[in-house]
């Protein structure tokens, strides 16, 4: 993500962005913000760094943002310059995103900024969420000089998959799988548990922890029964647990251990991901993760509706069994669906256990261009950029998204849940 890693040699991006009116140290700045965001967890909340500079260039701190609940990166910053005892009067934010201008878990961030002092404020792009947005407004009014463009470009290829969301109005979604070397996520007599290694169910049930939402088919609900709850390592429940969705046509049993007793459990009677998302993002979910089973994660897939892919890849042979996949309709190689190492949310491949975690994006193929790639946006102190939500945010040359397909593979055989209950 980094502003010297692109096309351009590193120099001359330094001394165009300097004459366009960004400091060398503000470039520098968004550089190390760019890097600290991928620290984060991707889901309902984009990915977001922040650092403060003194007025010579000398970096005081460097914040990101952890995850919903958390303090966002411009509030983290500001606490650890404060704590390594800086004053901030005068300082400038430089910030991958538009401070936000509402009271969610957490304070406004443009308020925050106002209140430790500091007078300039840099950011690459504007925010696209509606409640989130008006940010850059308010600093102005307060007297703070506000700057955007610098990283635009890095900074939309960073959240590319939640600018998707937000601009298509419905949750950031994690599709889930844990299978064999082979690609199996049951055996032929359908058993499947536990294919995956006691640290890779423990991050899985850290993720679950932090989801709005997780799904499974109807089938996973007849055949393994699960709970799809949150529970730490002792197998407690943890503080926090996501409403649980059950998608399909087949009611849900009464005694299913999918119920709990909490009533956080919805049935969608569709077979239609798109349609599930709509219902879904009605009903407040913003971060759903789609867990099973093969039928289920096929239609996700195959509708290009996945924003990221976590696999916990067993050393594990079985030969036969079911399949982690069905037909997505892909008939031809260069019709392939591509994804890309990402390393954001703890790396792209991690050992957990005697597993390996693979974390994936989907690749984006745009059509050839005739024209040369934009430079990087100048400054800009007055004009709003914020794409609009009935519009795809423009993005740069390397991104692009999925096609999709609304058709729905369809499954003749047991269909057990991948991973842990």
């Amino acid at each position: 993500m980094s502003l010297k890693h692109s096309t351009h040699d590193a120099a001359d991006v330094v001394a165009a962005l300097a004459v366009a009116g960004f400091s060398e140290a503000e470039v520098a700045a968004m550089d190390a913000a760019l890097a600290a965001a991928l620290q984060g967890p991707r889901g309902a909340n984009p990915l977001v760094g922040a650092v403060v500079i003194a007025a010579d260039g000398t970096r005081l701190a460097t914040g990101y943002h952890r995850g919903a609940g958390t303090a966002h990166a411009e509030a983290d910053a500001i606490d650890q310059a404060k704590a390594a005892g800086h004053g901030l009067s005068g300082a400038t934010m430089v910030v991958t995103l538009e401070p936000c201008n509402h009271c969610g878990r957490t304070g406004p961030c443009a308020q925050a900024i106002i209140e430790a002092g500091i007078s300039d404020v840099v950011y690459a792009i504007d925010d696209p969420h509606d409640p989130a947005a008006g940010g850059a407004a308010t600093l102005r009014a307060a007297g703070v000089r506000v700057r955007s463009g610098l990283g635009a470009l890095a900074a939309l290829e960073l959240n590319r998959r939640w600018f998707d969301a937000v601009a298509a109005q419905r949750p950031f979604v994690t599709l889930h799988i844990a299978q064999t070397l082979d690609s199996r996520i049951a055996a032929s007599d359908g058993t499947s548990q536990w294919i995956s290694s006691p640290e890779s169910l423990a991050d899985n049930h850290a993720l679950r922890g932090r989801i709005d939402a997780i799904l499974v088919g109807t089938q996973t609900v007849l055949v393994d029964n699960p709970r799809l709850t949150a529970r730490g390592a002792d197998g407690a429940p943890a503080g926090r647990q996501p409403l649980r969705v059950v998608m399909g046509y087949r009611g849900i049993p009464e005694g299913a251990a999918i119920n709990g007793d909490d009533g956080k459990v919805l049935h969608l009677p569709t077979r239609d991901p798109r349609e599930a998302l709509d219902e879904l993002f009605a009903a407040g979910v913003r971060h759903l993760m789609v867990e099973g089973g093969s039928r289920i994660l096929s239609a996700f897939l195959a509708a290009g509706l996945v924003d990221e892919l976590i696999v916990y890849l067993a050393p594990t042979l079985l030969g036969s069994g079911t399949p982690a996949l069905e037909d997505l309709g892909i008939t031809t190689l260069a019709g392939a669906q591509q994804w890309e190492w990402d390393p954001a949310s703890g790396g792209a491949v991690r050992p957990l256990g005697r597993d390996l975690r693979l974390h994936l994006r989907p690749v984006q193929t745009e059509p050839a261009q005739t024209e040369p790639a934009p430079p990087e946006p100048a400054p800009t102190e007055h004009v709003q950029t914020r794409p609009a939500l009935t519009d795809r945010p423009p993005t740069p040359p390397a991104a692009a998204v999925n096609t999709s397909s609304d058709s729905t593979p369809l499954r003749t055989v047991a269909d057990p849940a991948s991973g842990g209950n």
